[in-house]
């Protein structure tokens, strides 16, 4: 027998003319960032990383023993675009308890929140559409959005979240399709955005018939101050669609979020979703529905915010104590992340180089920005670190700071 010769995958490929698209897809900055400082010898505070010692690995592996040992055909056969239906009712009774009434048809399983942002763009825009983001935004948003060719405007943040007294002077320039927004301990900022501000842009919303995408990933995750209703609980006339996901209480390997939005939204997002994936996994929605079943959801979002709360507390205690004079930082009451400010003149890509050298990594702010980027900013994790490592890596940013 003849054996056909064998291509090599270093073999120079010929140039192929890829999409239009492509030309305004950036990669991203944080994950080009986490191939350095990931790096087992440093302090990295760069990854939007949950607590690994904190997911429940047995609940989570008992759940998927009990889908194999009572279910495992159906785990493993192919499934509905929108969901496995009793993990889809558990979403909405915990939806319920927080004010937002939702039915099961009005709920889509996502593989993660980032697939729900991908979903709601390619139902909502064609190119050239206006999407209004807060100045910084969500990184791996700005992405997707580029992704679809959308006309990224923008209006600007503050300690109370998006500045949305600026939305009806943008409106008269522009007709906005969709605004993006995370209001729940903002990634990159870690600020939320206050009631008065949420009534504002759901008035703004309904006012122009402009869908607002209510990113929430971090909701869970208050620990402190009072919960805030959210902007879907707030809308009786269809502009939200909120997105969950459990990657940042339960596990994020799982892949699993979920959007709920208007019946006639929902359904175009599973339209759309029948032809990027077909369903989200089966087994993991089956085995997530078994562990909520009898697993203390609520027990365990005490444990993650008393833990996320005492880091964030040592990295402001660890910045007031170690930083130099003239930097500034954002205080969260919920989330993953802060957002700092580096003294005048010092821009966080020419001191990210200098801090690897120490053994200590963070995100530079400027990729977050839609426009007009601060390089002065930079993005600090503090949920995948205990407080005596989060000190010493403050320690050293500081040592790197002072040194300029």
């Amino acid at each position: 027998m003849t054996l056909a010769a064998t291509t090599h995958l270093n073999t120079p490929a010929v140039s192929l003319p890829l999409a239009q698209r492509m030309s305004r897809m950036k990669t991203s900055a944080v994950r080009e960032i986490l191939k350095v400082a990931e790096r087992p010898d440093i302090l990295s505070f760069a990854g939007g990383l949950p607590a690994p010692e904190l997911f429940p690995v047995e609940a989570i592996a008992q759940a998927h023993a009990e889908v194999f040992a009572h279910e495992g055909p159906a785990a493993l056969q192919y499934s509905t675009t929108e969901g496995y239906g009793p993990l889809r009712e558990w979403i909405c009774a915990h939806l319920a308890e927080r004010g937002l009434s939702a039915t099961i048809d009005q709920v889509i399983i996502t593989a993660g929140s980032q697939q729900g942002i991908d979903l709601v763009a390619k139902v909502m825009l064609d190119p050239g559409d206006v999407v209004v983001v807060e100045n910084p935004s969500y990184l791996a948003a700005l992405q997707n959005f580029d992704g679809y060719q959308a006309r990224i405007e923008y209006v600007g943040s503050d300690d109370e979240g998006m500045r949305v007294d600026e939305l009806e002077a943008l409106a008269t320039r522009c007709r906005p399709k969709l605004i993006y927004i995370v209001p729940n301990f903002h990634n990159p900022k870690g600020t939320t955005l206050s009631l008065e501000r949420r009534h504002a842009l759901v008035r703004f919303a309904q006012k122009h018939r402009v869908l607002i995408l209510e990113d929430n990933p971090y909701g869970e995750l208050r620990f402190r101050g009072e919960a805030l209703p959210s902007l879907a609980s707030l809308d009786d006339m269809g502009v939200v669609v909120q997105l969950g996901t459990f990657s940042k209480t339960l596990a994020p390997g799982l892949r699993l979020g979920w959007a709920v939005g208007s019946r006639e939204l929902t359904r175009s997002l599973t339209i759309v979703k029948q032809s990027t994936d077909l369903h989200t996994g089966t087994l993991a929605q089956r085995a997530t529905a078994r562990l909520l079943a009898k697993f203390d959801y609520d027990a365990h979002l005490t444990r993650l915010r008393a833990v996320y709360g005492q880091r964030c507390q040592a990295m402001l205690d660890s910045l007031e104590a170690h930083m130099p004079e003239g930097t500034r930082w954002t205080r969260p009451d919920g989330g993953m992340f802060l957002w700092a400010e580096l003294p005048r003149g010092m821009r966080g890509e020419d001191i990210l180089p200098r801090a690897i050298e120490q053994k200590v990594a963070f995100v530079p702010g400027s990729p977050f920005f839609a426009a007009h980027p601060k390089a002065q900013c930079i993005r600090l994790n503090y949920s995948n670190r205990p407080p005596e490592l989060i000190d010493e890596g403050m320690r050293r940013l500081a040592s790197v700071l002072a040194a300029q």
